[in-house]
């Protein structure tokens, strides 16, 4: 793909708004990146996939998955354009895709490789400087999202969930307008793991449901 076709998209984001598309069309004028359209559901990275880009989404929107041994799908986080993937892991020695990246949407992918970010960091410091914050941002909010998940527990998870949909609805009975999947997999749990969670919670007399329907009791 023509990198001239996305000059526009690319100096749009945030790492690269210290050049001018001039020189970014001076700078892309090399064989150390490149430009990958995928299709919604087609696999991005798979899982321990050595890590040889840094990714940037120009357009479209990828979840990280964990796919566990029963099958089931997990979606960790979501990412939109502008985003940074591997951008953690690129200078990493131990480089590998701990979950696997795939496509929610039509989306291109700017892979920047290795030598070509150290040459963009030499070359511009707001480039270097941009990288570093987002690199350190991105760390902070996986390690705020392992605390949350390593300290709250299903049930207060659900309780959460169903209280603030109770006041959306203005009822304790509330309508579900996602599957059972996809709840889980905005609680970031197995669907295995909320039905069990789901079944305690009715035994004590916290919830009563149906395929449609979940009310508050308590």
């Amino acid at each position: 793909m023509i990198v001239d076709d996305y000059l526009g998209a690319i100096s749009r984001i945030d790492l690269f708004r210290a050049f001018t598309e001039d020189e970014l069309s001076l700078v892309f004028h090399s064989s150390r990146y490149r430009i990958s359209q995928y299709d919604k559901g087609q696999i991005i990275h798979l899982q321990n996939e050595h890590c040889n880009t840094m990714g940037i989404i120009l357009d479209g929107k990828v979840s990280v998955q964990r796919i566990d041994e029963n099958g089931s799908i997990l979606k960790i986080s979501v990412f939109l354009g502008g985003d940074m993937l591997g951008a953690n892991l690129i200078f990493s020695k131990r480089n590998t895709y701990p979950m696997t990246v795939v496509a929610e949407s039509k989306t291109v992918v700017l892979h920047l490789y290795k030598e070509f970010i150290l040459e963009l960091c030499q070359k511009n410091v707001g480039f270097m400087t941009g990288l570093m914050t987002a690199i350190s941002d991105r760390t902070l909010v996986l390690t705020d999202k392992i605390h949350a998940i390593s300290f709250k527990t299903i049930r207060r998870s659900v309780l959460e969930y169903l209280k603030y949909e109770c006041y959306l609805q203005k009822s304790n009975t509330i309508k579900l307008s996602i599957s059972k999947k996809d709840f889980a997999d905005r609680l970031g749990v197995q669907r295995t793991s909320l039905s069990r969670e789901l079944n305690k919670m009715r035994k004590d007399d916290l919830i009563e449901y149906d395929a449609r329907t979940i009310t508050l009791k308590k």
